[in-house]
C-alpha cells in the first residue's frame, strides 16, 4: 500500500558563466544580469503553486542546482529558504545544500551563503589539472580549487562535496588518482567521482573526444575505489563517497523513491498521491524567460508513473545504494507487491547480479558494474 515518503524541494538556478562541452543540463549561459528579483519572485509563485503536494509534511532537505546558483547573492538564497520554511515547514535536522563553481568563489560570499541557512556546499571542481579544465571548458583552474575550498572551509562548511570526474579526455590512470589524492588531502567529507559520459545534445556529442579505453577505465574505477577506501570514505552510492557517515541526504531521498517538489525553469518533481493510489512525475518549462513570463503557472507536465513503470523506477534509483533497498520500501514507495516482480528478482539472484537475500536487493559487485543490464529486465 502507496504511503507518504519523506519530501525534499529542489531550486533550479538556470544561469551560469559558461556552458560546458559535456554538460546535458538545463543551464544557459548568461550574457547580462541575471534577472535574479524576477526569478525570485517567480519562485515563490511557483513554490506556492505546488504547495498542496506538500500534504503536510515537513521538508528533509533542499538543494539549489543548476547552473550555477552561487552566481545568485546570498540575499536570494535566504528569501527562498526563509518562504520554505513558512510555507512548508523544515525537519529539525534539514540538510540545506548550493552548488557552487569554483571559479566564482569569494570568501565573504561563502561566509554570506553559510549565514543565509545553506550548511552543506557542492564544489564543481572536476578536476585540479589545468589541461583537463581547459577541455572540460571550465573557467576555474587547479588553484582556484583548492583555494575555493579552504575558502568553503573557512567559512564555517564542515559538510562539503567536491565533485570530480574521471575517464577524461588523454587522462591517465595517474592522473586520476592525483585528482582524488588531491580532494582528499583537502580534508573534505564528501567526494563524488563519476566518469565522464557523452550525452546527447552536448557540444562533446557533436564532436566527441577522445576516451580512455574500457580496460584503462575500469583500471581507474578500481584502484579510484581503493584509494577513497584506504583514506576512510564509504562508497554508498555509486558514484558517492563520504568520510564520518557524512552522505547526501538530499540525494539519498531521490535514490530511496522519496518526493520532492522541484521549483524553477526546467525542474523535475515526484509526488505520491496515496489518496488517488498514484505518483506523479512534474516538470516545469525549461526556458527561463518562458518561465519568468507564465502568467499563472510554469508547470508543463504532470504525469502519472504507469504501473507497468514503477518496479523499473524504483530499481533503477534503490539499486544505486551499496546499501540496497529493502522489500517493505519497494511496496510502501510503488504500492507493487513482490510477487509481482518476483521471477525477475530470483533470475538475477541466480545469475549474479544481486544477493542472495530474502527481504532485501542489493547489487554484487559484479550487479554494481552491469547495474544498466539489471534494468533492462525491470523495463
Amino acid at each position: 500500500m502507496l504511503e507518504l515518503p519523506p519530501l525534499s524541494l529542489y531550486v533550479h538556478i538556470p544561469w551560469c558563466v559558461r556552458k560546458c562541452p559535456y554538460c546535458d543540463f538545463n543551464s544557459h549561459e548568461s550574457a547580462n544580469k541575471i534577472p535574479e528579483n524576477a526569478y525570485l519572485d517567480k519562485l515563490i509563485k511557483d513554490l506556492k503553486n505546488d504547495l498542496p503536494w506538500a500534504q503536510n509534511r515537513k521538508l528533509r532537505s533542499i538543494f539549489f542546482g543548476g547552473g550555477t546558483p552561487s552566481l545568485f547573492s546570498a540575499r536570494a538564497i535566504e528569501q527562498i529558504i526563509q518562504r520554505a520554511e513558512t510555507l512548508i515547514g523544515f525537519e529539525d535536522d534539514i540538510e540545506i545544500t548550493l552548488e557552487a563553481n569554483p571559479g566564482t568563489a569569494e570568501q565573504q560570499k561563502f561566509a554570506d551563503f553559510k549565514s543565509a541557512g545553506v550548511n552543506r556546499l557542492s564544489l564543481g571542481v572536476q578536476s585540479f589539472n589545468n589541461d583537463h579544465l581547459s577541455a572540460l571548458g571550465r573557467i576555474h583552474d587547479g588553484n582556484n580549487a583548492r583555494r575555493a575550498i579552504e575558502m568553503a572551509q573557512n567559512s564555517g562548511f564542515d559538510r562539503l562535496n567536491v565533485d570530480l570526474m574521471h575517464g577524461l579526455p588523454n587522462q591517465t590512470r595517474a592522473q586520476a588518482i592525483t585528482d582524488l589524492e588531491t580532494a582528499i588531502n583537502t580534508g573534505t567529507t564528501h567526494i563524488s567521482w563519476y566518469q565522464l559520459t557523452i550525452e546527447p545534445n552536448t557540444a562533446f556529442y557533436s564532436k566527441p573526444p577522445i576516451l580512455p579505453v574500457e580496460d584503462q577505465l575500469a583500471d581507474i574505477q578500481d584502484l579510484g575505489q581503493k584509494t577513497l577506501a584506504d583514506a576512510g570514505f564509504e562508497q554508498y552510492e555509486i558514484s558517492a563517497f563520504a568520510r564520518n557517515a557524512e552522505h547526501c541526504n538530499h540525494n539519498i531521498n531521490y535514490w530511496q523513491f522519496g518526493d520532492y517538489i522541484g521549483i524553477g525553469a526546467g525542474a523535475h518533481g515526484k509526488i505520491t498521491l496515496p489518496d488517488q493510489n498514484k505518483i506523479i512525475r512534474t516538470a516545469k518549462t525549461r526556458q527561463p524567460n518562458h518561465y519568468l513570463n507564465h502568467e499563472v503557472t510554469a508547470l508543463a507536465a504532470n504525469t502519472p508513473i504507469a504501473e507497468d513503470q514503477l518496479a523499473l523506477e524504483f530499481m533503477m534509483n534503490g539499486l544505486r545504494l551499496t546499501s540496497g533497498v529493502t522489500e517493505d520500501l519497494l511496496t510502501t514507495r510503488t504500492g507493487l507487491l513482490i510477487d509481482q516482480i518476483r521471477p525477475k528478482i530470483d533470475r538475477l539472484q541466480q545469475e549474479g547480479f544481486l544477493k542472495p537475500q530474502s527481504s532485501k536487493y542489493c547489487t554484487t559487485d559484479l550487479g554494481m558494474r552491469f547495474l544498466d543490464t539489471i534494468l533492462q529486465r525491470f523495463s
